[in-house]
């Protein structure tokens, strides 16, 4: 399995300097980033599953602030959003994506 970590420092900036054409050409099973720097609503996510993903974000409560995705193609067993601690999973900086 093939599994990609970025820090992307704003995923509609990333997504307008090529990032979809980068993710076509490395073709991971797993891309996993930080500093999304957006919301839910924000994020074109019917652009990754043109590329066959699938995805599950964890966005910030405040606008622009960090920001965690995982597109996938392979279905997950299991996704934990956030670590259970409401006072840290309002900056949206953790989820856990389970396979086998």
């Amino acid at each position: 399995m093939k599994i990609i970590s970025y820090n992307l420092n704003g995923i509609r900036s990333a997504m307008s300097k090529g990032l979809l054409e980068w993710l076509q050409t490395e073709n991971p099973d797993v891309f996993c980033i930080q500093e999304s720097k957006a919301q839910p609503e924000q994020i074109d996510v019917m652009a990754f599953q043109e590329l066959g993903y699938r995805s599950f974000i964890h966005s910030a409560e405040k606008k622009g602030y960090s920001g965690v995705c995982v597109f996938t193609k392979r279905e997950p067993d299991k996704v934990v959003v956030g670590m259970g601690n409401p006072k840290y999973d309002r900056e949206g900086r953790e989820m856990r994506v389970d396979f086998g």
